[in-house]
């Protein structure tokens, strides 16, 4: 239960959390002993869980761009966040971080995030296929690529992408459409995050003007 005693209009966003998955969480990122009972600090104000859930916001506003493989990741972290900083236990003991994916763990792994690019695929279930416990999986891949899985999957995105501004004439439309982003708007932003340069831009610098008459005039 909780109680809010405000003046003025205001907004707010109600998440849930689970119990049961807050203590998965704890067993499977290495915390050993105590359980997990989070206390309420009234009156704080947690910017990192403000910025974290701030990314839910827009996600609600368009569920097209919410792979299962990002919100499963987010979910993650948050549940994490609430871990460390709320919970009243004070025996949980942080074990090593694990070593990286074996070369068969790894190969698989990148086989199956490579065919669904689409982001159409949970983290639970390649780490099942590995072998391993979501938390195990997710920091093994990363010590192992550099790379959380979501993150891994926008690259590979980002780099097929490349290939088709580079050598194609296609419009940004279908690039996005073929490279597994839910739209051209949403191509754009993670191609420029990761680039420095919106994928029209990008394709210019490159020297391929490719065929004009094929491009979106919204294209930049």
């Amino acid at each position: 239960d909780y109680r809010a005693d405000l003046r003025g209009a205001f907004d707010f966003l109600l998440m849930e959390v689970s119990q049961p998955f807050l203590i998965e969480l704890a067993q499977e990122h290495g915390w050993r002993g105590g359980a997990v009972d989070l206390a309420c600090h009234a009156g704080d104000t947690d910017l990192i869980l403000l910025r974290l859930v701030s990314v839910v916001e827009p996600l609600l506003q368009k569920s097209s761009e919410a792979s299962p493989l990002f919100l499963d990741q987010l979910g993650t972290t948050i549940g994490i966040h609430l871990i460390e900083r709320y919970n009243r236990a004070t025996n949980l003991e942080s074990a090593s971080q694990g070593a990286a994916l074996s070369r068969p763990q790894l190969a698989l792994a990148v086989e199956m995030l490579s065919s669904n690019t689409a982001g159409n695929v949970r983290v639970a279930d390649v780490a099942q296929a590995c072998g391993l416990s979501r938390g195990y999986f997710i920091r093994g891949f990363k010590k192992a690529t550099g790379k959380a899985p979501h993150q891994w999957i926008l690259s590979q995105r980002v780099e097929q992408a490349r290939g088709l501004l580079m050598k194609t004439g296609m419009s940004l439309a279908d690039i996005a459409l073929i490279c597994g982003f839910a739209d051209q708007s949403h191509f754009t932003r993670v191609f420029s995050a990761s680039t420095g340069l919106p994928p029209g831009a990008w394709r210019r610098a490159t020297g391929n003007a490719g065929s004009p008459a094929r491009f979106s005039e919204c294209e930049k």
